[in-house]
């Protein structure tokens, strides 16, 4: 079996680091090229140096150069970057897996549309546990439709730029999806002063962002007399890396067409 050829956005960055790591660490993978922003202090160094075990990939701000040996990019960067590497791998043939959050409407229509030109998984969180998390949540979210107060809570890094994120909004979307709502109706993302009594069809979100918490997911079903919490935490990005590396391998045999981990993992 050959090796799959994989580029990583963001390069010099914490999750970049991890899934050059993991990249590299893998059997059937082979870092091909990395990117990073211009003017990064990063560009032209080799991407793995931080390793102590150099892989002859050059740290790149242009696409052509950074992509020019690449079958895969793993791309966990902002939406607006995103998408500008998204636009050259759906002219170019490159397969894409994408785990950035904070995308618009817009944006998620640009990554459909691309979607017709080359294969790509798209989701807000490629942890295996986050995703087979997700099944629980539509199952539980069926039998707690009535009767049951559903609140989201999610705690990230001082770091993370979007809020609620794109873990917890995916997790907002399926339950709401397993009882027949549809969450742009029915999302709480802020409650001050004098709120009134809370609207049972609602889902609400709380956000913590502080320290170095790598993300970590409650939600909460409150009832009368008992309340169901379904968790999960990361303690490590390694878990994001592992299953975008998933991801890449259920691509290599698409041409087009756009995935999600339910799809990567058969749930």
């Amino acid at each position: 079996m050959s090796q799959l050829k994989i580029a990583i956005a963001g390069a010099s960055g914490r999750m970049g680091r991890m899934l050059i790591e993991t990249v590299q660490n893998a059997d059937d993978a082979v870092l091909a090229g990395a990117l990073d922003v211009p003017g990064s202090p990063s560009i032209g160094t080799d991407a793995a140096a931080f390793l102590g075990k150099p892989a002859n990939v050059a740290i790149e701000s242009e696409l052509a150069a950074g992509l020019a040996n690449a079958e895969f990019l793993i791309d966990f960067t902002r939406p607006e970057g995103t998408l500008k590497h998204l636009e050259y791998c759906a002219a170019h043939g490159i397969k894409v897996i994408i785990g950035t959050t904070g995308f618009d409407d817009a944006g998620k229509a640009a990554i459909a549309a691309a979607a017709e030109k080359t294969a790509i998984v798209f989701a807000p969180n490629m942890s295996v546990g986050v995703n087979v998390t997700m099944k629980l949540l539509q199952m539980a979210a069926k039998n707690f439709s009535h009767g049951y107060d559903i609140e989201i809570i999610e705690a990230h890094h001082r770091h993370k730029v979007d809020a609620p994120s794109g873990t917890a909004l995916k997790m907002g979307e399926v339950i709401a999806e397993s009882i027949g709502r549809d969450l742009k109706d029915v999302a709480v993302y802020a409650r001050e002063g004098v709120t009134g009594e809370r609207d049972p069809s609602s889902i609400g979100f709380a956000t913590i962002r502080g320290g170095d918490i790598v993300g970590d997911h409650t939600v909460l079903f409150a009832g009368i007399g008992e309340r169901i919490e379904i968790s999960h935490k990361s303690s490590s990005r390694m878990s994001y890396a592992q299953g975008s590396l998933r991801a890449a391998r259920f691509l290599a045999d698409k041409k087009t067409g756009l995935y999600d981990m339910q799809a990567v993992l058969g749930l």
